[in-house]
Order: structure tokens, then sequence, then C-alpha cells
């Protein structure tokens, strides 16, 4: 395995990762609470977790990912019973909408997608491991933490914790930081509808939402784990009940390493729908941005820092993923025979070694990709000059190959014209042929509104897909 140095949020540092049993790397991401659509916001903290996942790939770790789905909380309950549908039949539609804009956005699939729904037994049992230890108290049916029994609570999110007040306590989902209270770990709501409630050893009710992510990490992953990946808005309460309720529960550390995104800013304000700057995957999209161009962006920005997604900076992604793909389409087109080249051999290892530094060196994601730059930017002066053979082509793909099981978009995507993107395509070709240049311009701007983007060259007319 290569080195790999990551930020820790419990120590404040960048530390050297060292999983517990190398090379398997047990991580677990928190996913999404299943009431609506993610957004661009939810989709940049999960990109930073797919490149994670690659990364330590990349790096010669084998790694066991869960990531959970959240599809019962206040909200969902609410929002079913509105809809006049059950949890399974609300939460349905939007978990298929999740996976499809996983898909589009070309990240990979845990391991295990766990729902909460699917794990109340695990919950409970948690819950009854707390209540034996002595770590809860019962207050109008519902159970609740008691967090003056865990004199490390705090330690996450950097809290000040002498002046919490003893006994108060929160039975919502999620509340304001810096406002440490007992929180809920399950609820007895006999005002909630029937398909919204279990039977457990201590009451008929339904689970608190920090209890979820624990008994389903623990459950895949063990009791304690290596990575836990997340927003920097979980730090806290989210993140710091699961350390206190899982350590409480087992004795043991929950976890060795996390990891934590910082917000999406969208032209420099905070994304909220009174504003309407909450965008979602499909409607990017319907505005006739390429996913490519999409994952670019927002893998483009180091994880620590808050990121500005403009108009701008997507077009300019675009126009970056364009030049790469021009890029490896002309090195399938080179003809010239001979031995590989030491200029070349020498570029390969450059970029290799550089970009290799820039993941290991806390996931620095925009080095990274300035590597990439820069081996596109040299082998095309060497082809402009003549003096790239076939061999020398074969070794830069395969270093962009090698790069790209990281970013997952500097590869062309090798798909077929449709019907009427090759109708298009032939009329225009039937136009030049015939000198017909009106016509065959009518016909390329028709092909670039379908997103495709024809180049004539010496050796014919080629296409590719817009970034």
């Amino acid at each position: 395995m290569r080195p790999l140095r990551l930020h820790n949020t419990l120590t404040g540092r960048v530390e050297d990762f060292v999983p517990a049993n190398p090379p398997e790397v047990r991580m677990y991401c928190c996913g999404l609470t299943v009431y609506g659509r993610g957004h661009i916001g939810n989709f940049r903290t999960f990109l930073a977790g797919d490149i994670l996942r690659r990364t330590l790939k990349y790096k010669g770790y084998r790694v066991t990912g869960v990531m959970n789905i959240t599809d019962v909380d206040d909200k969902i309950i609410q929002l079913a019973a509105q809809a006049g549908k059950d949890i399974p039949s609300f939460t349905a539609e939007h978990i298929r909408a999740f996976q499809e804009d996983m898909a589009t956005l070309r990240l990979e699939m845990p391991e295990q997608v766990p729902k909460a729904t699917e794990h109340i037994r695990e919950m409970t049992d948690l819950i009854g491991r707390l209540i034996e230890r002595g770590h809860t108290y019962t207050a109008e049916g519902s159970v609740y933490f008691r967090i003056e029994s865990f004199p490390e609570y705090g330690r996450l999110a950097r809290l000040d914790t002498a002046g919490i007040k003893p006994g108060a306590r929160v039975d919502t989902d999620k509340y304001d930081k810096e406002n440490a209270r007992d929180f809920v770990l399950w609820k007895l709501k006999a005002d909630e509808p029937e398909w919204a409630q279990w039977d457990a050893p201590f009451g008929r009710g339904r689970p608190g939402w920090h209890i979820e992510c624990s008994a389903m990490a623990m459950k895949y992953l063990g009791e304690t784990f290596d990575l836990h990946t997340g927003g920097i808005d979980l730090v806290f309460p989210h993140h710091e009940n699961e350390i206190a309720q899982s350590q409480c529960g087992t004795g043991k550390p929950f976890v060795r390493h996390w990891l934590h995104v910082q917000h999406l800013l969208i032209e420099n304000e905070t994304m909220s729908k009174s504003k309407g700057n909450v965008f979602t995957i499909p409607e990017l999209m319907a505005k006739g941005y390429r996913p490519e161009a999409i994952r670019y962006l927002l893998s483009s920005a180091h994880y620590r820092t808050s990121m500005n997604f403009t108009w701008e900076g997507l077009q300019q992604a675009a126009a970056a993923l364009e030049r790469v793909h021009g890029f490896v389409q002309r090195l399938g087109e080179v003809e010239r025979e001979g031995p590989p080249s030491e200029e070349i051999r020498a570029l390969v290892e450059r970029t290799s070694q550089a970009f290799d530094a820039a993941l290991g060196d806390d996931l620095n994601t925009p080095e990274a990709l300035a590597a990439v730059h820069e081996l596109v930017h040299q082998a095309n002066v060497a082809m402009a000059a003549g003096s790239v053979t076939k061999a020398d082509a074969a070794a830069l793909r395969g270093a962009i190959e090698e790069m790209d099981s990281v970013f997952a978009v500097l590869l062309p995507t090798e798909d077929r014209l449709s019907a009427e993107e090759q109708a298009l395509y032939d009329e225009r070709q039937d136009a030049r042929h015939k000198r017909d240049f009106t016509r065959a311009d009518a016909a390329r701007k028709k092909l670039e509104s379908l997103g495709v983007v024809l180049e004539d060259t010496a050796k014919g007319t080629r296409w590719r897909r817009k970034p």
C-alpha cells in the first residue's frame, strides 16, 4: 500500500492512515434521509466519500463500504402521512432517485446499503445494552441517553460541556449546535401512525435518528472500524451522539478515523429554498450540463475547504474535460511506429508520482487534477512535434486510465450515436461533400444541441460527447 495521510476530525490533525487490518479498510458513510431528492450539496459529500473509496483502492487497499439509507425520521413520517402512504411506499421513489443520481455521477455503490427500517432489531438490542450499563433513563415513555454518563462527550465537536444542564433533553432528531442535551434513543409516539411504530422490550415506538447509524455500522463493520465520513454539519449532534451511544454500548472505541466534508456554496451564498438555489442533479442536466462536468467540478476543490459552486465554474469544468477527452482520442490516432521514447517514459513517471503524492496528501484533488492537465499539455506538445509513437501513446493512455480509476471522468464516453444523431452526422457529411455549407452548419449545430461535438481532421471527422 502506498502512503496516505488524512485529516482526522477527532484529533484535529492530518495523520498517517493506518487501518486495523491492512489491506482491508472498513468504512461507513452517512447516506441520504429519503424524503426528497438529494441536492448537489449532499452529492459534494457523497462524491468526496467516493473519491476516498477509489483512492484507497488505487493505493492498494481492499474496501468494505457501508452507506445507510435513513428511511424513518420525524420529517419522513410527517410527509408520508400527508401523502396517505406508509414508509416503504413513500420512500421507495426517493430511494430509487438517489440510486439513479449515484449512478449518473458514477459513484461506486458500497458493499452494503442498509435501510434503517430493516434494522430495528439491531437498534433495540443496542439500546438494551445501554439500559443494562446504566447510560439511559426513561421519561414520558421514551428512552434517553444520559450524556453525563460519558465523560468524553463533546470531544469530536470540541464542545464545552461544563455548562450542560443535567436532565435537559430533546426528542427531535436534529437540534442546534452547542445545544447539548440528552438525546432520545427510542421514542414513544402514541400519536403517530401505527405503521411508524415497532415493538420493543421497553415499549412500542420507534428509534431516534442517531441510534440508527450506530446499529447499522456495527452490524456490518464491527464494533470498532477504520473510517467514518460525512458532511461537516453532522459532527454535532449526529456523530457526537453516535460515538457516545456506541462506545457506551460496547466499551470499545467506535471509529479510528473521522473525515468530514465542508459545505457547498452556490455563487457565494448558502443553499436555501427561499433563495431558489437548491439544485438536484436532474435539474443541472436539464440546463444542459453533462454529469461528467458536474462530477469533475465537485471533485476539483479540496474536501476540507468550502466550495463555491458557480455556473462559470461548471462551464470551465466542461472545457477542462473536453481538453482531456480530445487528447485521449488523439492518442488513438497515433500511427508512428517505433520504440517508446525516454521523454514520454519520464513524463508518465513524473505524472504518476505527482498524482500519487497529491492524493496521499489528505486527498489533494486540485493538485492531482493539475498533474493530469500537465501530462496532457506536455504530451500534446510532443504529439504536435510528431515525436510520439504508438508505444508512447499506449503508455500515455495507461497513465490516464490509472488516474481515471479515481476521478472516473477522464476517459471519453464510449458509446454509439443515437439514430437521430447518426442521421444528423450523415446529413452533415453529405452536405459537406456537396459543398452545401449552410446545411452542414445547421446539422452541426443540431448535433451540438444534443451534446455531440464534431472535429474535422486530416484523417476525417470524429465526434465526442460534451463533458
